[in-house]
């Protein structure tokens, strides 16, 4: 509150205007700086002022009199008009006079104005009087000072003389005289401070009596002087006649200043106007310390004659803001350091002007707040404070003012939540606390928690809240308070932790729970007993928070302390990763929470710097998705486009635990089959499709490692999906980019939907290590069926057709399969009866279902409304599984072909392949037996034919022969594969590009069946090598898997040496020059002297080659052959 105390005697540590320029200013000529000199420190009974700047106001004097006192204010009464004039005139002749003599342009006085209290008027305030004697020749007034005994012996105190004028001013009836020697006294010079206060002085004793007078001399003065002298810079060297007016802003501050305070009941109807030309003069004035000092000791009284008016509680105010708004610029200049009370006295106006009606509102007390914790909170730590003073010839005691503006800006905040009791208002408060609280300076972060516990310590002790609020933004405060437990310095430590009891005492307050409120106070005597045992109290205070805060308050922590998550002091780091890690432990979140906080951390994630903390969160987020998987997975499909795999770790931490990624991947499958009808769909809402955000996480998981063996647990219903989503996609008309893809291509852009489907869809099998069937499809060209409607039944055929022959999760898909013949979707039907009629071929089917529950859903497929669906049931119910009496039939029908097949002139070569091929697959498991070796023979020898289709269907059809014959026939089969390596090889470069694509399958197919052992390794040079490079290693591959067989490739390779294709026989070259250079040694234990004289033969018929190409090769592995011939064996 402010008091005012007694006044200091003048020979109190500084001169007069020493004393004085705590309100009025320093040394006048002082303007370049913006601190204060030795004339700025406060006498001890100034420093105890906390009601006043410095000093002890002047209507004092005018309180309790003296006798002669009474006396002196008898004789002026009794005066005429005429002789208060020419008094008047005196002390103005003599005041203009002293100031001539004695005035440095520029500079001050030296005459301090400092008036002695009611009731200590001492002879040296007595004895000024003799100015009056000197200067009055009217024996009348000589005779009315006479009483007094005065000798002028004592030096002159001008302040009185001002006192004495506003005294006969006061007394005066004549409003004309008053405004005459009024405006006359004001037309002196306004350098000096002592002038400028002593103006004021007499103008505010003579509004007590006139005011409306002194109102309209003040006006003038405004217009004529002030606004003509305030945009003059004070840097600006004027002539000297211009100096008198300088500081003419400054005075009319005081004047108003004190006729505020000297208006006692009359103060209300005036104080706006009075405040606006404060507000206005300051604002277009020149600053310097002198228009602050002045404004500031203006707002002081005017601050107490408004405290004096018992009815200011009722008036509403209009200018207070603005007034305010000054007194903010005041404290923003103030220098980074301690001096003097000046930011004390400034808060405490503030805090006094906050009282007043109607309240601040909430901006202004933001501005208010900002201002204040920036002005102080920004000073140097304690320990610099004194150091950082400027030279003064007195040094002040630093932690005395430092103590004293803490303590103003204390009652500053317990004002405010006393004016609005609320825990809104404390929430408010508490906002503005923030940059403080988050500040990387140890002595900041201190000063604003020992803030923020004396104030709530305040409000727990003599505040009762009026409401039951619940600001969300608490939760915020509290998490930024609990990051401070771990603080360096021990006093932040236990300020912040303090603090939370607090804070959780007045939630416990205003819920009026007795049991939560015992249970608080044992938790707070634990920790004075347990300091140690932190992680124990942590879980404690984690465990009360989640149980007194609302659902919002507990996001806001949550988040709060998530943003300390990104912090470079690892100590935060880890305390916010272990408080998040408890509260999740408690199980406290709650459903509509999950959102916002997975967010949250998904905006920080990209901002943790420690590997460790990252971690910790993996693990939170594992809880919560336990607990709520399916909100969980909702908000992750939401966060961002899952191919920019920012949420991949989320995605990751929740594979974790076996059962919770399991449950992941199902709600994923059913969130993929959540697809309107494109009726329904726009399309700036197709990228947004719930069932798409499901299909590009899917994508991603298949090739996440953590996913690996749930998506292998899920084939089945993640195979099917995928597979009905491209057909959906196909519907919406999503084409777009399915076909453009470049497997090969470095630059990564974003797959369209639909070839996100299709690369799933084979991604799925190539990551559950299932790569037969993706090579089988791969090296068919089958998978571009899947990118055209038009083609897709035929893709899905030949993607069942290849799992059925090498028995991928068969039972799992037919399961499903039957499951989608059920469903009332279209896009359902047809692709379960795909799959089920071509699995009706599989070997194992038998095992998983009965014939008679085969029947009965084909049966129900008969009854579709797609034709598709309808037929292909139909073809299903008339296959061999079904009907075991067409194996007869028709192997009856392929010993008829074969005959014709394996003629001297078959007819229609092409057709007879085609034909056989559909007989064997229609046999599937029952196979042809004997007669495949039969086939596979004689297809070998079509591998050479001139005929480009009859090559190709020759390859293609000894693929399928070869795994046709049951386990009885496989090991003469695997001869007849073994037999077709090196043919099958140097086809690989057949000049017909139809040939070469069925010949690498099945020369694929002869490697999965001889079983080598880098089969996956080899599909990916057939797929997708180029070169010599992909040749040496399918080279390697082939020969380094059947070891001891060099010198049979040797000899089957001869005969290609007289192929007419150019390109089979450069290969069979290659091929012969890598056996001779990387096997040499084994071909000398294995060739004999009959392979040898063969080996020759041929070679020879390349030294008369035309081509280049042949004759170097002869020449070139001569030698080798001469060789070689020493080592062979009889």
């Amino acid at each position: 509150m402010l008091e005012c105390g007694p006044a200091p005697a003048p020979q109190d540590l500084c001169s007069h205007q020493e004393s004085l320029s705590m309100v009025a200013a320093p040394s006048d000529g002082f303007h370049g700086s913006q601190w204060r000199s030795t004339c700025l420190l406060p006498t001890e009974e100034q420093k105890r002022d906390v009601g006043h700047p410095g000093r002890a106001t002047l209507d004092e004097s005018l309180g309790d009199r003296s006798p002669w006192e009474e006396e002196l204010l008898g004789q002026i009464r009794a005066m005429s008009d005429s002789q208060r004039s020419r008094v008047l005139e005196a002390i103005q002749h003599r005041i203009e006079e002293h100031t001539q003599v004695i005035t440095i342009p520029g500079g001050s006085s030296g005459l301090g104005l400092q008036l002695p209290r009611a009731g200590h008027w001492g002879p040296s305030t007595v004895f000024c009087l003799q100015l009056l004697w000197k200067e009055v020749a009217d024996p009348g007034i000589r005779e009315l000072l006479a009483p007094l005994n005065l000798e002028p012996q004592q030096p002159v105190e001008k302040a009185f003389l001002f006192l004495v004028y506003g005294l006969i001013l006061r007394e005066c009836a004549s409003s004309d005289l008053v405004r005459r020697h009024l405006m006359r006294l004001l037309e002196l010079s306004h350098q000096t401070a002592g002038q400028r206060e002593g103006m004021a002085v007499a103008s505010g004793i003579a509004s007590s009596s006139h005011l409306q007078e002194v109102w309209a001399t003040l006006e003038h003065l405004g217009r004529t002087r002030v606004l003509r002298t305030a945009c003059t810079s004070p840097d600006y060297q004027e002539p000297y006649a211009d100096v008198h007016w300088r500081w003419v802003s400054s005075t009319s501050l005081l004047c108003y200043g004190h006729m505020a305070l000297h208006a006692g009941e009359h103060i209300l109807p005036w104080v706006d106007n009075v405040i606006s030309r404060m507000v206005y003069y300051f604002s277009c004035s020149c600053y310097d310390n002198i228009l602050e000092t002045s404004f500031l000791s203006a707002a002081v009284m005017l601050v107490k004659a408004l405290k004096q008016e018992h009815s200011t509680r009722r008036y509403r105010f209009t200018q207070i803001p603005e007034l305010i708004q000054c007194l903010l610029a005041i404290l923003q200049k103030e220098p980074n350091f301690l001096a003097t009370l000046f930011r004390q006295k400034i808060i405490l106006v503030i805090m006094e002007l906050s009282k007043l009606r109607p309240s601040l509102k909430p901006v202004v007390k933001s501005r208010i707040l900002q201002t204040c914790l920036q002005s102080l909170y920004m000073l140097p730590p304690m320990e610099m404070l004194k150091s950082c003073l400027p030279p003064l010839d007195l040094a002040p005691d630093v932690m005395v003012l430092y103590q004293k503006s803490m303590q103003a800006l204390d009652l500053l905040l317990q004002t405010f939540i006393s004016e609005n009791k609320s825990m809104d208002e404390m929430c408010f408060l508490l906002q503005h606390t923030e940059p403080w609280l988050k500040s990387d300076k140890s002595h900041e972060c201190k000063r604003v928690v020992q803030t923020i516990f004396l104030l709530l310590k305040y409000v727990v002790d003599y505040v009762k809240l009026t409401d039951e609020a619940t600001p969300s933004m608490l939760g915020h405060q509290i998490g930024l308070l609990m990051l401070l437990w771990r603080d360096r310095d021990p006093v932040t430590q236990s300020h912040s932790r303090q603090c939370i009891y607090l804070l959780l005492q007045l939630l416990i307050q205003q819920k009026g729970s007795m049991g939560q409120f015992m249970h608080l106070n044992k938790m707070k005597n634990f920790e004075a007993k347990a300091l140690r045992r932190s992680e124990m109290k942590f879980y404690n205070l984690v465990k009360a928070l989640d149980r007194s805060l609302t659902p919002a308050q507990h996001t806001q922590l949550i988040l709060t302390l998530l943003g300390g998550l990104c912090s470079h002091d690892h100590l935060q780091c880890d305390l916010a990763s272990q408080l998040v890690l408890m509260i999740f432990q408690n199980q406290s979140i709650k459903v509509e929470q999950v959102a916002e906080i997975l967010q949250g951390l998904f905006q920080e994630l990209p901002s943790i710097v420690f590997k460790n903390i990252l971690q910790t969160m993996m693990k939170a987020v594992t809880m919560l998705g336990t607990q709520h998987t399916q909100e969980t997975v909702e908000v992750m499909l939401s966060l961002c486009h899952p191919s920019e795999r920012q949420v991949l770790p989320l995605w990751k931490a929740l594979a974790s635990n076996n059962q919770l990624a399991r449950k992941v991947l199902m709600l994923l499958y059913m969130k993929l089959k959540l697809r309107p009808p494109k009726e329904l769909v726009r399309l700036s809402q197709q990228a947004e499709l719930i069932s798409l955000l499901a299909l590009g996480t899917i994508y991603e998981l298949l090739y996440t490692r953590e996913y690996k063996a749930t998506v292998r647990w899920a084939f089945a219903g993640i195979l099917v999906g995928l597979l009905t989503q491209l057909h959906y996609l196909f519907e919406l008309d999503v084409v777009e980019g399915i076909s453009d893809y470049q497997e090969d291509s470095l630059e990564v852009k974003p797959l369209s939907p639909c070839r996100t489907c299709l690369e799933a869809l084979k991604g799925l099998f190539w990551t559950t290590n299932y790569w037969e069937v993706f090579a089988y499809l791969q090296l068919l060209r089958g998978w571009e069926l899947f990118e055209h409607l038009e083609t897709y039944t035929e893709g899905v055929t030949l993607l069942a057709r290849a799992m059925a022959h090498y028995d991928c999760e068969v039972k799992a898909v037919l399961g499903q399969a039957v499951i989608s013949l059920k469903s009332s979707e279209e896009r359902d039907n047809i692709v379960a009866i795909l799959v089920i009629t071509e699995f009706l071929n599989s070997q194992e089917l038998t095992q998983y279902m009965s014939r008679r529950a085969m029947d009965n859903f084909l049966s129900l497929g008969l009854s579709s409304p797609n034709q598709l669906v309808r037929a292909m049931s139909l073809k299903g119910l008339t296959s061999i599984l079904m009907d075991p009496k067409k194996v007869v039939l028709l192997r009856n029908q392929l010993a008829g072909l074969l005959d014709s097949f394996m003629g001297p002139e078959p007819q229609d070569l092409m057709g007879l392949m085609e034909i056989l091929g559909d007989i064997l697959h229609s046999l599937g498991t029952q196979g042809i037996g004997a007669t495949s070796i039969r086939m596979a023979q004689h297809l070998l020898s079509l591998f050479e034919d001139e005929q480009a289709p009859v090559r190709g269907g020759a390859i293609s059809l000894f693929g399928d022969v070869v795994h046709s014959g049951g386990k009885k026939y496989r090991p003469a089969l695997k001869r007849q594969a073994f037999q077709a390596l090196v043919p099958l090889l140097f086809h690989l470069v057949d000049s017909c590009p139809a040939v070469v694509m069925k010949t690498k399958l099945t020369f694929l197919r002869c490697a999965i069946l001889l079983k080598w052992e880098f089969r996956k390794e080899l599909f990916g040079k057939l797929a997708w090598g180029h070169g010599l490079g992909a040749e040496n290693d399918i080279f390697i591959y082939m020969v380094e898997s059947n070891f001891g067989s060099y010198h049979q490739f040797l000899m089957q390779a001869l005969i290609y040496l007289g192929s007419p294709h150019k390109n089979l026989k450069r290969m069979a070259m290659k091929f012969i020059g890598g056996i001779l250079q990387d096997y040499f040694t084994d071909l000398c234990f294995s060739l004999k002297r009959g392979d040898l004289k063969i080996f020759k033969k041929y070679l020879e018929v390349l030294k008369k080659d035309s081509d280049s190409v042949s004759r170097r090769f002869y020449q070139n592995f001569l030698e080798d052959i001469t060789e070689l011939s020493k080592f062979v064996r009889q």
